[in-house]
């Protein structure tokens, strides 16, 4: 399958709003909160529009991956700037054909080429070990309660950027949504059944494999 990527338009706002909610919508949770997050993502400071890409095949919007600004912050409280992905979604039945793979591969070539050293997420390590990304702990990297947390993943973009640094993720505070305004704003698209899916109950598994 030909996939092509590109920097997300002005033109693209509400299809990849679209595409988000199609993406999670059920996975995590009853519904979902992704399409929102990037709604208000893209006015918040600690974006990254330059990072904002979408993914194009057989004439299609099928995926979109974005970037903010984060932070890992020490005892001493020594900060030292890095980025974190996501969200990153990929139409379900685009899915399993390795578009995410090729949405992070240029998302972190870009970040690098841009000066940042390292990039984190939280996200199934099942899945981004394969793309590169490590346990947070073996960065000495916890997060922002200060727990060795099996979600957070890290992933140095040069060499030894992580060597010395040492401290707690702190991720944008634009990722602490409010859930009535999500609700609300899920309102302005078509009705949607929310349910439990098996994948939830994986998801809650894993939010919950923290540790001091």
């Amino acid at each position: 399958m030909d996939v092509k990527l590109r920097k997300e338009g002005p033109e693209d706002t509400r299809p990849v709003e679209c595409l988000l909610r199609e993406a999670f919508w059920n996975v995590y949770v009853p519904g979902c909160e992704e399409h929102y997050l990037a709604h208000i993502l893209r006015k918040h400071r600690d974006f990254v529009p330059e990072l904002d890409l979408v993914a194009e095949a057989e004439g299609r919007l099928v995926g979109n991956v974005m970037c903010t600004h984060a932070r890992i912050v020490s005892a001493r409280e020594t900060a030292w700037e890095t980025l974190c992905l996501g969200p990153l979604g990929v139409l379900p039945e685009y899915q399993r054909y390795g578009v995410g793979r090729i949405l992070v591969e240029r998302v972190t070539t870009l970040a690098s080429e841009m000066g940042f050293g390292s990039i984190f997420l939280y996200g199934d390590p099942s899945y981004y070990r394969r793309l590169g990304f490590l346990p947070g702990e073996q960065f000495g990297i916890r997060n922002g309660e200060g727990q060795w947390a099996a979600a957070l993943q890290g992933r140095e973009l040069r060499p030894g950027a992580l060597e010395k640094v040492e401290g707690r993720f702190l991720e944008s505070e634009a990722f602490r949504t409010d859930p009535e305004a999500a609700a609300r704003f899920d309102r302005t698209f078509p009705e949607r059944e929310k349910k439990w899916l098996p994948s939830q109950d994986l998801f809650l598994e894993l939010v919950n494999m923290v540790r001091q």
